[in-house]
């Protein structure tokens, strides 16, 4: 039997925030209570991929069991790993569950004995939270609209198939890039750290620093190299499609370091932040692509882009909400910091309008879109459900259901769009058009 060292008591809210911290837990953690208490989660005291495989098991076992006991490996402050035998119980306020008690003692056992093992899978994910991949459809999608105008107005025949490759995988490096390095400078300006009420994985970055998945340095290279294979990409492009592929490229690289990067960081100067997405993930994205296959781009492949533009803002619009106070604190003067939560939510549904009004607009009206781009209206009852829970719970941590609806809306709004585009002619048929 594994002889115990020391004994630690630490609860937390559902989410993990720590609410209590005792004497125990200060010595074998290495915290104090006023760095922890409402300022960290549980997952900091944890080696990364133990909290992406197991930690949410172990949740679900205490919940639904009334217990888990176990055995694994904890971080200390400083770094230092330790092993550790825990025991986990669900904490309740007026009959409902409020939280987790866990009570740990650190014991006198190898820490790669102690050390729960970590899947192949797991190992894959842990790049995919770094890379926040599942963000990457803020720019697969408009680069799927952009070659979808290209195939539906028959601008080059046939459809250049390797040139579209080339720019979709350019967009995702450089997104990619994008990310990282945001997660880098949010990190490294005190942004992120101060930011305990972020709505995982919606808001708040990819926590990637923190939970130890990676180092700043590390992080740092890795956006530097995925800036460097969009450039090569681009090259290889710019060879078959001309030179106005390094303006768009130089464009999407000038935005995806200064979002974040200092002296400009952009995100921080009262809209330049949402200005910059909306450009690199709507008007940039789609007329880029179209250049990039046909080696021209006209205003109106720009204005195709506007309003997969304006959702793409949403979702950061929206993901700003939870993160308004540590964005206050740290300087972040994003336009949901300037106006505040109340008034902001009227700007997020604005954006919704905005993007179904210019797509009603521009095809009905002015003819400038052909009429299958209508069927991205079919995405309207998603509008209209993130609108309501924006309007009721913009204070509430019940916000994040709106956090994934208008992740869904741009998505599933912006293939609407690219499938009506490319299938319009057989669309304007059927409907006797």
């Amino acid at each position: 039997m594994a002889k115990t060292l020391a004994k630690s008591v630490i609860t937390c809210d559902m989410e993990g925030r720590i609410e209590t911290f005792g004497d125990g837990s200060e010595k074998m953690f290495g915290y104090s209570k006023a760095e922890i208490i409402g300022k960290k989660r549980v997952s900091a005291f944890s080696p990364g991929q133990v909290v992406l495989e197991h930690v949410p098991t172990w949740l679900k076992t205490a919940s639904e069991k009334g217990e888990y006991l176990g055995r694994t490996v904890f971080v200390r402050k400083n770094g230092e790993l330790f092993s550790a035998d825990i025991r986990i119980t669900p904490t309740f306020k007026d009959g409902v569950q409020n939280g987790y008690c866990g009570v740990t003692e650190e014991i006198d056992v190898p820490v790669q004995q102690a050390m729960p093992k970590i899947s192949l899978m797991t190992k894959i994910f842990t790049w995919l939270v770094i890379t926040r991949a599942p963000f990457l459809t803020a720019v697969i999608v408009p680069i799927l609209i952009g070659a979808a105008w290209v195939a539906a107005n028959n601008i080059v025949t046939p459809f250049p198939t390797a040139k579209f490759f080339l720019a979709l995988f350019a967009g995702i490096f450089l997104h990619v890039s994008a990310n990282t390095f945001n997660d880098y400078f949010d990190w490294t300006s005190g942004t992120d750290p101060a930011n305990n009420d972020y709505f995982l994985p919606y808001s708040g970055g990819s926590r990637s620093i923190e939970l130890g998945l990676v180092s700043e340095k590390s992080l740092l290279l890795v956006g530097s190299l995925a800036l460097l294979v969009s450039g090569v990409l681009g090259v290889l492009l710019t060879l078959q499609s001309g030179v106005g592929i390094l303006a768009f490229g130089l464009v999407g690289a000038f935005f995806a370091y200064f979002y974040t990067a200092p002296p400009l960081r952009l995100a921080a100067r009262k809209g330049l932040g949402e200005l910059a997405v909306g450009l690199s993930f709507g008007p940039l994205a789609v007329a880029g692509t179209v250049y990039a296959l046909t080696g021209r781009a006209t205003l109106a492949d720009f204005l195709v882009g506007v309003p997969i533009g304006l959702l793409t803002i949403a979702i950061l619009w929206i993901n700003q909400f939870p993160d308004e106070e540590a964005d206050k604190a740290t300087g972040k003067e994003n336009l949901v910091v300037v106006l505040g939560k109340e008034r902001a939510r009227y700007g997020y549904i604005l954006l919704l309008v905005a993007a179904f009004g210019l797509a009603l607009y521009w095809t009905l009206v002015s003819g400038l879109f052909p009429i299958g781009a209508l069927l991205v209206l079919a995405a309207a009852p998603l509008a209209i459900q993130t609108s309501r829970i924006i309007l009721r719970e913009y204070r509430e941590r019940s916000l994040a259901r709106a956090n994934a609806t208008t992740i869904q809306l741009h998505a599933i709004a912006g293939l609407l769009m690219a499938a009506g585009i490319y299938w319009s002619d057989s669309l304007a048929r059927l409907l006797g058009l």
